[in-house]
């Protein structure tokens, strides 16, 4: 298991955090996520999760990830 923290650009509120968090964490081997709005970042524990389908989530709850 490993856990990668990302860039997240556009996050700016609550809804952000949930947004991004709800859609990140549905990725198949996620077992941990957690965005910060402050830091404007999402750290993402898990197995075989590749910056592609964390890329893909974050850019379906309306932001980008910085890579």
């Amino acid at each position: 298991m490993t856990t990668t923290t990302y860039s997240v650009e556009g996050m700016t509120c609550g809804h952000c955090k949930m947004a991004v968090e709800k859609e990140v964490g549905a990725i198949e081997g996620v077992t941990s996520v957690e965005a910060n709005v402050e830091a404007k970042n999402v750290t993402v524990t898990g197995d075989n999760v590749s910056v592609d389908d964390v890329a893909a989530a974050v850019e379906e709850a309306g932001y980008t990830l910085v890579k």
